[in-house]
């Protein structure tokens, strides 16, 4: 093996990683489609939970594109921002007998206000391109999981063309929205649902800080 190639792979790799940002201001230009689909691709490649899923013919990962401005897309934000306030009810109800889930969740009881009052969800109809990522639920239910690396995957290769990324964690509940569920073309309730917006940022963020590896690691005898 060349130990050039290899170390110049490993400098373009730790540079992704180091460059991986979440970014949630996007310019209105839409990236070419053929980055996107490069996109999916690496998500498709990401691992995923073979024994959970089992043999069925139907493939196990599927990907749903929106467009801002798209008829699917103007369809999907109300059936999401009516999640939102459901949550927000749902957890103000349930914060008000338990003290532990106040003071743990009050940060993302305050997330939910604020998308509530401002009526618009971050990542859906704010960048170019609103992604759902659709995962076969199976047993061991690890769909989450399998969904996690396909992100990750996705994230790192928008890093590489030079996209932003966000994450849209919200999009995890709308799996067992009838309507939502209904405007991608899949049974309620067989999919867990994860989703993402893409497009070209606003500005380019520096690097992420973390502390020094020596300073996280414990080696166990």
């Amino acid at each position: 093996m060349c130990t050039d190639t290899s170390d110049q792979k490993n400098k373009y790799l730790d540079q992704i990683l180091a460059e991986r940002r979440s970014y949630r201001m996007f310019t209105p230009e839409f990236p070419p489609e053929d980055a996107i689909k490069r996109i999916l691709h690496a998500g498709l490649l990401a691992p995923f939970a073979a024994v959970a899923v089992g043999n069925s013919k139907e493939y196990f990962r599927r990907f749903f594109v929106m467009k801002q401005g798209s008829q699917s897309l103007t369809a999907a934000i109300p059936l999401v921002m009516a999640e939102i306030h459901r949550m927000a009810e749902k957890l103000h109800e349930e914060m008000k007998n338990n003290i532990r889930l106040r003071e743990q969740g009050i940060g993302f009881a305050q997330r939910l206000a604020m998308i509530k009052k401002r009526g618009i969800v971050p990542g859906i109809g704010t960048a170019p391109y609103y992604i759902v990522v659709a995962e076969r639920k199976g047993y061991p239910p690890v769909e989450l999981q399998s969904l996690a690396h396909c992100m990750e995957n996705m994230w790192l290769k928008a890093t590489a063309l030079g996209l932003g990324f966000q994450i849209v964690s919200v999009t995890s509940a709308m799996s067992q929205n009838t309507e939502f569920c209904t405007l991608l073309g899949i049974p309620v309730g067989e999919w867990e649902l994860m989703g993402c917006a893409i497009g070209y940022p606003q500005e380019h963020l520096s690097p992420s800080i973390r502390p020094p590896v020596e300073d996280v690691i414990r080696w166990l005898e």
